[in-house]
């Protein structure tokens, strides 16, 4: 919803793949993938994904996501931090 987040690498590194995915299928821009949105996600998000994100990436042939590794770690556990967000 918002574009970037900021997230565990490891957490960063498996989000890419099903992200991708999505703005792939969104790009089709018919019915049917409009549906297979509305089904695996929120009708706010796959609304968005679908009229406003996809048609952005329409003569990108992939490479939706860009992971910004931080030098920051988490407090309690010491896990490295990431930032997800769309190119």
């Amino acid at each position: 919803m918002k574009g970037r987040i900021e997230t565990t690498e490891a957490r960063a590194k498996e989000l890419r793949p099903l992200v991708e995915k999505l703005v792939t299928l969104a790009k089709k821009q018919n019915l049917a993938s409009l549906r297979l949105l509305l089904s695996r996600l929120s009708k706010i998000s796959a609304s968005k994904l679908y009229y406003e994100v996809a048609p952005k990436y329409q003569d990108r042939a992939g490479g939706y996501l860009r992971i910004l590794k931080t030098a920051e770690r988490r407090k309690r556990d010491g896990v490295l931090k990431a930032i997800i967000e769309f190119v």
